[in-house]
């Protein structure tokens, strides 16, 4: 693993458990970020009635996540500092498997191929803040299952998960940058 590839911090975990608002506390604190590719590609496909939504076609929402994945990737390529993702590469293998969809051999070579820091922030599923929205219309439970499956996929990817505090979000930025400074690594 490359030293740009150590200062690359996946946050992962189910569905409205907190990640993106940690994101953009890591932001506010001066990190790079990267946005979670589902979002975005739902946002984009319901603005012009597109094919590729979790409920029209849950294996091209899939090819789509990776490709948005692999190029946020790309996109800090150059970076020296740490650089924080709302979500990595092998969350569309634990997505696919949710689903009972076969995973195809260039997802396990693209996880393979583009890797992240050796840990991943997991935040675990929390029923007080998990809610709806127009772009998030899994249940808790369900949101329960996506932790398991996109937790799987990182432990067989050979990453040690750390999971985030159940706290508020001034907490969980302090819990992610003490653990990035373990590493010796800072802005």
């Amino acid at each position: 693993m490359t030293k740009t590839n150590e200062r690359r911090f996946v946050l992962t975990g189910g569905p409205g458990a907190g990640k993106t608002t940690l994101l953009a506390g890591l932001a506010a604190a001066g990190y790079a970020t990267a946005p979670e590719a589902g979002r975005a590609i739902i946002r984009d496909q319901l603005a012009i009635d597109g094919p590729a939504l979790p409920w029209r076609d849950r294996a091209m929402f899939a090819e789509l996540m990776l490709n948005f994945d692999l190029r946020s990737y790309h996109e800090v390529q150059a970076k020296e500092a740490p650089v924080f993702f709302d979500r990595g590469v092998p969350d569309s293998i634990g997505y696919l498997r949710l689903c009972g969809l076969p995973v195809p051999e260039h997802f396990c070579r693209a996880a393979g191929a583009f890797r992240y820091a050796r840990i991943v922030f997991v935040a675990p599923p929390w029923r007080e803040i998990y809610a709806q929205d127009a772009e998030r219309k899994q249940d808790f439970a369900e949101a329960a299952h996506t932790y398991q499956a996109v937790t799987a996929a990182y432990r067989e990817q050979g990453y040690e998960l750390v999971e985030l505090p159940r706290a508020d979000v001034e907490t969980r930025v302090a819990f992610v940058l003490d653990c990035v400074r373990g590493l010796a690594f800072d802005k």
